[in-house]
């Protein structure tokens, strides 16, 4: 891999980093400011309605995947990366000078409803970005290796973030976080992101957008040509279920689960999922590899019969595991399992669509999938614990993977498609691993 390759690498992981760190504080840091923007009573209830306000977020999501994932492919891929970090530096002051209930009412919960809209526009628009730019910017024999930053940064953000929580725990107490100290993460975010748009502005296009003549097509990053798609559009949506809701599982709520459910304090949990999460996030190069020697779809299936098989067990152990050593096991091996789909989700969704349609084919997709299953995944599991059966969300994770699985055995391999090549009716084609030749077979 060159070193231009290396560099473009570098500056969407960077930025991709951030978003997801300013995405993740929010999860992270709702049990502490959750009781400030609604009035005193019932601690799950008021989480509930905060993490049904980060539900929302997702459902804007795919606004952002269709609006972005157009610019994307019409504009280029800069473009987009460029747009995408502006509007997530605007929602995190947002959130940092939100006033709390006792101040302004519920004029705090519109503010940072506000916030967490501008927040789902820009992350939807950026895994679109992201995930095609990460994708196409390797080399063709290296697009599982190089995709995998995708996930390699988005759990370094969420690291920053846990890493940034526990420092203030051990720096600050509880009362002043609950006041106060929450606000801290979303200021850091905002600088951050301002740091990324500098760093964008100057970042190079991909060489399979600017070469490709997508730029000129008349109809490229539109809902037309995306419906002529909608075979690898919905195959997105069914091979992302799965996925997302365990991965949102076992990352964002997994310190809440273990503070509120196992009863482990605060601290102990941030540390299980800041551990378990560091590990996480270095073995998915290592899976991008593999994937790139034996194909996607082994480690996609592998994932999908741990999940279904595992999870309820997992999960069950987890609830009674109240120290940090039995918690942190149980995690890396939820965590090392949902490797398989993580590792590699975001060059399979890139390596079915053309160029023309592949940031919008991408972005959409995920989008809806991701705000039915992903956003509301900590909110069905509350309502599960609210309504006394919290096992109920252990099968729902279970059954979700079961689906994806059945779409991962039917799938076509996408490791050898070509990029750089369309037939002509715009599908991609498979290339030979054999010097680098391209046949003209159809991969469908």
């Amino acid at each position: 891999m060159g070193r231009e390759q290396w560099k473009k690498i570098w500056v969407g992981s960077a930025g991709n980093m951030v978003e997801w760190f300013d995405w993740f504080v929010y999860a992270t840091f709702a049990v502490y400011f959750a009781d400030s923007f609604f009035p005193e009573g019932n601690e799950t209830a008021n989480l509930m309605n905060t993490m049904g306000i980060f539900a929302v977020g997702f459902f804007m999501r795919p606004v952002g995947g269709w609006l972005l994932g157009r610019i994307g492919d019409r504009k280029g891929r800069k473009a987009a990366l460029t747009l995408t970090v502006t509007l997530m530096s605007a929602s995190a002051i947002l959130i940092a000078v939100a006033p709390t209930y006792d101040a302004a009412g519920y004029g705090g919960v519109a503010v940072l409803m506000l916030a967490r809209l501008l927040q789902g526009l820009s992350v939807g628009g950026e895994y679109a970005a992201s995930a095609t730019y990460l994708t196409e910017a390797s080399a063709p024999e290296k697009r599982g290796f190089a995709s995998s930053f995708q996930y390699v940064s988005m759990t370094a953000g969420q690291l920053v973030g846990l890493g940034l929580q526990i420092v203030l725990q051990r720096n600050m107490s509880d009362a002043a976080l609950h006041s106060w100290g929450w606000r801290i993460p979303f200021v850091v975010g905002a600088l951050g992101a301002a740091t990324v748009f500098y760093l964008r502005r100057s970042m190079l296009e991909t060489e399979v957008y600017a070469e490709s003549g997508a730029a000129e097509q008349q109809d490229r990053g539109t809902l037309k040509l995306l419906w002529r798609h909608r075979r690898e559009a919905f195959l997105v949506m069914a091979l992302t279920m799965g996925g997302t809701v365990a991965y949102y599982t076992y990352t964002t709520y997994l310190a809440k689960f273990l503070s509120t459910s196992a009863g482990m304090d605060k601290s102990t949990a941030s540390l299980v999922s800041f551990c378990a999460l560091f590990v996480f996030m270095c073995i998915q190069p290592a899976a991008g590899m593999l994937s790139d020697r034996i194909g996607r779809r082994p480690l996609l299936i592998t994932f999908a019969v741990g999940s279904t098989f595992l999870t309820v067990p997992i999960m069950t152990m987890l609830k009674h595991a109240d120290t940090f050593w039995p918690a942190l096991g149980l995690a890396l091996l939820a965590l090392v399992v949902i490797t398989g789909y993580t590792s590699i989700n975001a060059c399979v969704k890139a390596e079915l669509f053309p160029t023309g349609i592949r940031a919008l084919g991408v972005g959409l997709s995920y989008a809806v999938a991701n705000a039915l299953f992903g956003g509301t995944a900590e909110y069905v599991a509350l309502w599960f614990k609210n309504a006394g059966v919290e096992s109920g969300f252990y099968w729902y994770v279970a059954g979700c993977a079961a689906v994806s699985l059945i779409v991962y055995l039917t799938m076509r391999e996408t490791r050898d498609i070509d990029l750089n090549r369309a037939d002509a009716t715009g599908q991609p084609q498979e290339q030979s691993q054999e010097a680098g030749a391209t046949s003209v077979t159809p991969a469908s």
